[in-house]
């Protein structure tokens, strides 16, 4: 039905049918994103279940063209609401750019000068896009008050805190949330809060920052959006990194009014455990209810920087924090172990875009080629599915041929983990190709991490390349 709607809607606004329609990888919402092609044109197309949401997309991507910002322009929606055209922005996030600086612990000067840019362009989002805006016509609120920071608070709780910390006293915690909601709601301010502000929500296209996914927007105030951006877990800023790029934030932000930087960093720290929690929310959302696991592997970099934000203390709020102790010491989010261990980085990807490159700089380990197994991706059914959806799995397993593929892996890989660990190397490196990076190597190396996870325990970064998803076992 989505992909239908959206190519009916191309063909209604650019009189030629499409040609090409390429599935985006799903993310956390239910929102569906296809590029689409024919012979003079290329748009985006979108599918998404809430006209409201959609409306809102569109009603602020239009504003802001108008205040000038960097934005996707939107060119024609279906009757229904539920579907609209958009421009192609290409296929570059901010996230896969910053990938060399995360991976490597080394920040270049051209990653670090597009992270200047991008966070110097969140005060013009801000101010400049509140102007003239009719925050009416946001979705699912006008304005972030009590009941927005309410509903974040216990989404953390009752999706994430209750399967991980089942025995606090509830009574004890909603009297903390309410002290917190008065913390966060001091000194409201007529500015635009982009809402998930993250380097995933931010194209590179020609050397410029491009926003999108701005849908959830609303009144309210600038701290939370600094605090998404840096603080953002899979980002994995150092302390000097993020402390360069909020300096860079204010001095953007002094252009539209008067900083005070001492009271703006404290309060900032309450938006930035806000965030946290709120994240932690979507996480075990996702990963407990909605059955994606991915979701509950990005827990340990979000407990990280819970665990360093906690060490500064929070006495407006005890027993909330006496909560979050217990959190973070849990023995299920354990900290990373030291950097003289072993770690297995396996990537899945695909050929035509080049085998992945050593992090490690030792240019050694694996690549393993899975083109000569039998390809779901040949058959309509599977074409927008992934190596990690059940159809594809039960596909591959049944079919058998991976299944063999993989017991010769394991023997090769296995002896050179045991090797690696009795010489104490910390590095080793084993990539799975195929011609998509979609199917069959997303499987291979999706089993590969967890069968070396789980028989070694040693500490496994998986990176599916191709579909912008990392996953830390440790």
């Amino acid at each position: 039905m989505a992909v239908a709607t959206v190519k009916k809607l191309f063909r209604d606004y650019t009189g030629e049918s499409v040609d090409e329609a390429t599935e985006f990888p799903s993310s956390g919402s239910s929102r569906r994103y296809y590029r689409l092609k024919s012979r003079h044109f290329g748009l985006i197309g979108v599918w998404g279940n809430s006209p409201e949401e959609n409306r809102a997309f569109k009603y602020i991507s239009v504003h802001f063209k108008e205040q000038g910002l960097p934005v996707p322009e939107v060119y024609a929606s279906s009757a229904d609401g539920l579907a609209y055209l958009q421009e192609d922005l290409g296929d570059t996030l901010l996230f896969d750019v910053m990938a060399e600086g995360r991976n490597t612990g080394e920040w270049s000067e051209e990653i670090c000068a597009l992270l200047k840019k991008t966070i110097r362009l969140l005060p013009a989002v801000q101010y400049r896009g509140a102007e003239g805006m009719d925050f009416g016509k946001c979705y699912p609120l006008p304005v972030f008050n009590r009941r927005s920071v309410l509903w974040d608070l216990n989404y953390f709780k009752y999706c994430f805190l209750k399967a991980a910390v089942p025995d606090f006293q509830e009574n004890l915690l909603e009297e903390d949330f309410e002290r917190f909601a008065d913390i966060l709601l001091q000194n409201p301010t007529d500015t635009f809060m982009y809402r998930d502000f993250q380097s995933r929500n931010v194209m590179v296209r020609n050397g410029e920052p491009w926003l999108i996914d701005f849908q959830g927007g609303r009144k309210g105030p600038v701290y939370y959006d600094v605090a998404s951006f840096l603080w953002q877990a899979r980002a994995k800023f150092p302390p000097a990194v993020r402390e360069m790029l909020l300096k860079e934030y204010l001095d953007g932000l002094c252009r539209y009014t008067v900083v005070d930087e001492a009271d703006f960093r404290k309060r900032l720290r309450y938006f930035v455990l806000f965030r946290l929690l709120q994240v932690l929310g979507a996480y075990g959302f996702r990963g407990y209810f909605e059955k994606k696991p991915h979701f509950l592997q990005s827990v340990p970099a979000a407990m990280t920087n819970l665990r360093e934000w906690l060490a500064s203390g929070f006495d407006k709020c005890p027993y909330l924090a006496s909560v979050l102790s217990r959190l973070v010491e849990s023995d299920r989010y354990k900290a990373a172990p030291p950097k003289d261990c072993l770690e297995v980085s396996v990537y899945s990807f695909a050929y035509p875009k080049g085998i992945p490159e050593d992090a490690s700089g030792n240019g050694g380990g694996f690549v393993f080629d899975c083109r000569a197994i039998h390809n779901p991706g040949k058959y309509e059914q599977y074409k927008a599915l992934t190596g990690l959806d059940k159809p594809v799995i039960r596909f591959l397993e049944e079919d058998g041929e991976i299944t063999v593929f993989l017991s010769h892996v394991y023997a090769l890989v296995d002896a050179s983990v045991e090797r690696y660990l009795k010489r104490g190397f910390t590095s080793l490196t084993v990539a799975f190709g195929c011609t998509g990076g979609q199917h069959r190597s997303v499987y291979s190396a999706q089993h590969l991490a967890e069968h070396l996870y789980g028989k070694y325990g040693v500490r496994v970064r998986l990176v599916h390349r191709e579909r912008h998803i990392e996953t830390i076992y440790q």
